[in-house]
């Protein structure tokens, strides 16, 4: 298993970055000033997308893993990656996403919080409803971790 940074073209993972943001145009806010990794294990599993939000603060923007991958640890693993190349740079590491119970679970046993919430973030800034797990989503859920 490898992890690597993308510097150039990093739109041929659009399929990927799409699992985790499904509205291109929303991915186009943050993928230029973004640092962006890949995870290989014989070929391209995940990928994540990371911010300097200012203050000692990096966001994960975007991370995602093929569906027929998820489950097996990936997503872990690029987390304490972020979390191991960026501990001394950053103070916290934060993560943005919809109220949907797998998902928020799945950040807390990465080790993240609860921080804060943006009301109607979902139905403000996306052109169509969405969904995660059936749950219609509205709120994004700010979650955070030192490292």
């Amino acid at each position: 298993m490898k992890i690597r940074e993308v510097k150039q073209n990093k739109k041929q993972y659009l399929s990927l970055l799409l699992l985790a943001d499904e509205q291109e145009d929303m991915v186009d806010r943050y993928l230029d000033r973004g640092t962006m990794f890949v995870l290989e294990d014989d070929g391209v599993k995940g990928e994540c997308v990371v911010t300097n939000e200012g203050n000692g603060i990096l966001e994960i923007k975007n991370i995602a893993i093929e569906p027929d991958y998820q489950g097996k640890g990936y997503g872990k693993k690029l987390i304490e990656f972020i979390a191991k190349n960026y501990k001394g740079m950053y103070s916290i590491l934060q993560v943005g996403t919809g109220d949907s119970t797998a998902t928020i679970r799945f950040y807390e046993k990465c080790g993240f919080t609860r921080s804060h919430s943006i009301k109607n973030f979902f139905t403000d800034n996306y052109d169509h409803p969405i969904y995660d797990g059936g749950v219609l989503l509205i709120d994004m859920i700010y979650l955070r971790r030192t490292i």
